[in-house]
């Protein structure tokens, strides 16, 4: 059953994407260029997302464990290193140059797309080299 409603999940996420925009790269890449041709569409996205969990977030942690887990999976400490500032910093620079993140190259795959694949690929083995890297 929960695979089920996580798969249910990911198609609702993918389909908001998709609907928002959030697929369309040039639209992405439009948002972050604040100093050029700003595209200020996606503010409206991240705005509505933002005001959906400042609301419900308190309602969520009222809870005793979440519907579909044993317990909250929440960071474990507030502490900014080095490992965090250079994921985001990573994370950040692969948005800025193609205008993905994971969600929304992976739901634009429904675009056949063999740029996405390309993305895709080179995404995951830079997942699996830092796995391994943080491993050791």
């Amino acid at each position: 059953m929960r695979n089920i409603i996580a798969l249910l999940c990911g198609l609702a996420f993918g389909a908001g994407l998709a609907v928002s925009s959030m697929t369309d790269t040039a639209k992405v890449l439009g948002f972050l260029d604040v100093l050029g041709n700003w595209m200020p569409d996606l503010a409206f996205v991240v705005g509505a997302a933002a005001c959906v969990i400042l609301v419900t977030f308190p309602f969520v942690m009222r809870r005793k464990s979440p519907l579909m887990s044993l317990r909250f999976l929440l960071p474990a400490t507030q502490f900014i290193n080095g490992r965090l500032v250079g994921g985001a910093a990573l994370y950040g620079i692969g948005l800025g140059l193609y205008g993905y993140f994971p969600g929304s190259a992976m739901a634009s795959l429904v675009y056949q797309d063999w740029k996405t694949a390309i993305f895709i690929a080179a995404m995951l083995i830079g997942m699996t080299l830092a796995n391994k890297v943080s491993a050791k």
